[in-house]
Order: structure tokens, then sequence, then C-alpha cells
């Protein structure tokens, strides 16, 4: 295959991103908000660092594909998953604010009303679902999820280099505009929520395997 084209695939066997680390987010709830915003930052910089490579990339979403998971694969050029794979931007749940570039890249794929709609519930939805609205290109069944993301990797690769990459430093450029005041508001709501008790009690129900019972106030 050559260079010019990257396939993106995380994740291990039948599972691509199943969602938060607890022990990373526990520890968040203990850690000054200030601290918190830069940590996130940090965060989110060294995953979305794949904006910055000058080759397209392909997330092939095999399995479960949650929270800041989906995050990064929203960050990729073009995604294709399995039509059973489960699916969603669960950061409400957690009592938690989208973070990962959620707010900017979901609206721009799904369109406004379904972004706000997928990520004020934290409503998750299958492979076929994402294909309907647009988050994929292809749903295809699990065993096939891979083989076809790299051949669409190699169709990619048989283009010219020099084509493909400037192409995709385009499309990037009108893609991130307004990429960066995003991440920052995330981070900075994301830091002020793990100070919450909303959010504590969100982290504790999915540690418990429970539905959380919230009740902080705004």
């Amino acid at each position: 295959m050559h260079q010019s084209s990257l396939l993106c695939h995380f994740g291990a066997k039948r599972a691509f991103s199943a969602g938060g680390d607890m022990k990373f987010l526990t520890e968040r709830t203990t850690t000054d908000p200030l601290s918190n915003a830069e940590i996130m930052r940090t965060f989110y910089a060294r995953f979305l660092s794949l904006r910055t490579l000058e080759v397209p990339t392909i997330a092939a979403i095999n399995g479960p594909a949650i929270g800041a998971g989906l995050c990064v694969a929203c960050a990729c050029d073009v995604r294709i998953s399995s039509v059973t794979a489960k699916m969603g931007w669960t950061f409400v749940g957690l009592g938690l604010h989208p973070g990962m570039a959620a707010t900017h890249f979901v609206p721009q794929i799904v369109g406004n009303q379904l972004a706000a709609k997928w990520l004020l519930t934290g409503g998750t939805f299958t492979g076929i679902e994402a294909k309907e609205m647009g988050l994929v290109v292809e749903a295809v069944d699990t065993e096939s999820v891979v083989p076809r993301a790299l051949a669409l990797a190699t169709d990619m690769a048989k283009q010219s280099p020099v084509a493909v990459q400037s192409l995709v430093r385009t499309l990037r450029n009108g893609q991130d505009v307004g990429l960066q005041q995003a991440l920052a508001r995330e981070a900075d709501c994301q830091a002020h929520n793990y100070a919450s008790a909303d959010c504590k009690e969100g982290i504790q129900a999915i540690i418990e395997k429970r539905k959380p019972d919230f009740g902080a106030k705004l």
C-alpha cells in the first residue's frame, strides 16, 4: 500500500473504543478546575493529532464506539462501521459536557438537529442508524469492516500522492475553522463539570452499574 494512505483502526478484535477510563475520570473529580482544563486540552491534543497527518485517515468501527472513542472516529476523514456496532456520545449521562471536539465535528457531519438530539440525550445507535444519518459511509457485517476500510485505503493509495495529500489539507482547512475555540470551550466546561455532584454521581453509577440519580443545580 502506498504511504499516501493510512488506515486509522482502533481497538482489538470486535471493539473500537468502548468508553472512558474510569480511573482517569475519577481522578478528574478530585483535581481543581484550572488544572483539569489544561489536562483535558492535552488529552484532546494527543488523540486529535491525527488531524495533522498529511494522509487520509479511515476509522474502521468494528465494535462499540462510545464517548471519546467515537469522537476520535469523527476526527477521521472517513468512517466505516459494523451494522451492529453500538455508538454514542454518552457524556451527559456521566454529568459531563461533551469533549474531544464532539461539539465541533458532530454538527458538521450529521447536521445541527441530529447533533443536538444525540449529544443532549446521550443516546446510543447502531451502525445502520449511523449510515442513515451520514455518520459513516458504509455499514457492513463485522467481519467485513476492516477489509472494506483497507479496500478504500487501497483505492486512495492508487491516486497521486501529491494530489491526495494536498486535497487532505484543503478539506481539513475548511473543516477545522473554529476547532480550537470549540476545544477550549469543551475543556473549560468539562473542567467545571468534574467538580459537580452530578459528575461524581454519574461516574459512581457507571462503576456500580446502575442508573445515575442527578440532582445538581446549574
